[in-house]
């Protein structure tokens, strides 16, 4: 279906936003269910954040999803805070109602769903949470509240690491990243929630001999898809879980708050973004 002047409108704000996958993902999903509906890329420059998200929440727009650089304007201006959001510090989902902001941070449900859909039981056993920055505490708060049983927490500032555990995993057990290898022992999920292994940051090298054999690799990058550290786990025989899976779990509760619909079942999300990552020769 054409869009019409009828048509539902929202968007993902970011800076830069061209290399956003979830346009794509939205139209496919938006066509699928034949909605009247527009998704669309906005780059706000973080100075001008606050007043293009007040602008857009007293128009048709039903909300946008948020990228960096915008994540912290974005809970800060809201008139509700979902307990997601305020506890991670963060917010990927604002929404729109009779003029009003709500924030949410949905990349915490996001992770889980992308293990489950793996087929991957967050509780079996201890996790490894390498990073402290925003992705890190997503994954720890979406950890801890699924249960699991003992939280390990790295980075290359251990005072980082401190701070996201008081925040949100007081027990969890805190190693220095020069150690990291360390903590392996015994883990049941290790996930990599630095910018390692992002295109021209460098990868992020663990010594995977030291897992036991059923352990599962997850990964926060998806650009590239196959990071050396989900080729390095793997090379062991380690399971592995690509950063498209977060990508698309998030997306989903976003396309409900904004369409009032759950995403089409007949759309696979991860072929279709893996294509668009890496085509076909």
């Amino acid at each position: 279906m054409k869009p019409t002047g009828a048509a539902r409108l929202a968007g993902v704000a970011g800076d830069p936003i061209a290399h956003s996958l979830s346009p794509s993902l939205m139209a496919a999903w938006i066509k699928a269910a034949g909605l009247d509906a527009v998704y669309s890329p906005f780059r706000i420059a973080p100075d001008d954040a606050e007043a293009f998200f007040r602008a857009l929440a007293r128009t048709q727009c039903s909300g946008l999803n948020i990228t960096l650089p915008h994540k912290q304007t974005a809970l800060a201006i809201a008139d509700q805070v979902s307990p997601a959001a305020r506890a991670i510090g963060a917010a990927n989902l604002l929404t729109f109602r009779d003029g009003m902001i709500h924030a949410d941070n949905t990349d915490a449900a996001g992770f889980l769903g992308a293990l489950l859909a793996r087929g991957v039981d967050p509780e079996r056993g201890p996790a490894l949470v390498l990073g402290a920055g925003g992705a890190a505490r997503a994954i720890a708060y979406a950890l801890h509240q699924a249960g699991v049983p003992e939280i390990r927490l790295s980075n290359r500032s251990r005072s980082n690491a401190a701070d996201l555990a008081r925040d949100l995993v007081p027990d969890a057990r805190i190693h220095d990243w020069d150690d990291r290898d360390q903590a392996l022992d015994g883990a049941a999920l290790i996930v990599n929630a630095t910018s390692l292994g992002l295109s021209g940051a460098g990868d992020l090298v663990m010594d995977w001999r030291r897992a036991p054999p059923d352990a599962v690799a997850a990964d926060s990058v998806y650009k590239p898809l196959q990071t050396g550290f989900l080729r390095d786990a793997a090379k062991c025989g380690l399971g592995t879980v690509d950063g498209l899976g977060m990508l698309i779990g998030q997306a989903r509760p976003s396309f409900e708050a904004f369409f009032g619909i759950a995403p089409p079942e007949g759309v696979d999300a991860h072929a279709l973004l893996h294509a668009m990552l890496e085509p076909a020769p």
